[in-house]
């Protein structure tokens, strides 16, 4: 199929890969538009662009597609298709129908829930035992088409958003290629209204742990927001970033450290499984410890 291919971060490179292995016509890629990053804040490409101009595909990043100059440029593609997944930018009614056959969307969870923005996180965070990837034909509601494929995959107890994220990548590559192979046989699924949920965007003020709270909490939490922004607590004057725990049993006062990495919370405990100290890499939690003597509590 001639595609137009719609996307910006890491998780959207598994997918352009896909496609191009399938041997589709990418016509072009749109992304967003290079961001100041690194000390010395230069523009940087996103990952798809990087990954596209490596291809040799030609590259757009409008800042918005709402104009009608936007509009027309993506409709002179002639495209039958788009795939969007992780773009950025809100597409209008006239860029969804621009291609003869719309627009499918590559979203990470199992809709209808967790729409929106985060819904890797928040499905670890909520404590769900599953997630997935949904082929969604794109309609100008947020998350609300009706979907063509969908795949589940469990949630481990120690699975952070870095381990969803790849294995999720990697299945929304695949299942979107067996979409448009197939996509003169499926069966277009409305969503239910029952079930809806939204996936709101991260903050940052989240990352701060509360051990007052049980030990399932804490540590989908510390799972959910590895490896970014990363959760976080205070061993006297210096700042951990946990990036991945279990819950078990166990007492104490909230935060008092009752083992070599195990945390008492409000019920049960939290064993810290990988650390990462001020200026340091991500460690496994007994060698970030080694040399470091930790306060009978954490903050």
């Amino acid at each position: 199929m001639r595609i137009v291919f719609m996307g910006t971060p890491e998780f959207s490179v598994h997918a352009l890969d896909a496609l191009m292995r399938a041997e589709h016509e990418i016509l072009c890629v749109y992304t967003q538009p290079p961001r100041p990053a690194g000390r010395g804040k230069k523009p940087r490409p996103s990952a798809v662009q990087a990954r596209a101009e490596a291809l040799g595909l030609e590259v757009r990043h409008p800042v918005s597609l709402r104009n009608a100059e936007a509009q027309a440029e993506f409709a002179a593609l002639n495209a039958d298709i788009a795939v969007v997944v992780a773009y950025g930018l809100i597409l209008p009614q006239p860029v969804l129908n621009a291609p003869a056959r719309g627009c499918l969307n590559i979203h990470a969870s199992l809709l209808p829930r967790w729409r929106g923005a985060a819904p890797i996180q928040r499905a670890i965070m909520e404590g769900d035992n599953e997630t997935g990837v949904c082929i969604m034909r794109m309609e100008a509601g947020l998350d609300t088409g009706p979907v063509l494929l969908r795949e589940a995959t469990p949630i481990g107890a120690t699975d952070t958003t870095s381990d969803l994220h790849d294995r999720l990548a990697r299945i929304g590559g695949a299942l979107v290629v067996k979409a448009l192979r197939e996509i003169d046989t499926l069966r277009l699924e409305p969503q239910p209204e029952a079930g809806v949920t939204y996936a709101a965007k991260i903050d940052k003020a989240e990352a701060r742990l509360d051990w007052t709270r049980t030990a399932a909490h804490v540590a989908r939490q510390i799972n959910a927001l590895s490896p970014f922004p990363g959760a976080w607590c205070m061993a006297g004057e210096e700042r951990l970033k946990i990036l991945r725990a279990v819950s078990g049993p166990g007492e104490g006062a909230p935060g008092e450290v009752i083992g070599p990495a195990t945390i008492a919370c409000g019920d049960g405990a939290v064993e810290l499984l990988v650390i990462q100290r001020e200026g340091k890499k991500p460690m496994q939690a007994e060698a970030a410890l080694r040399g470091l003597s930790l306060p009978e509590a954490l903050g």
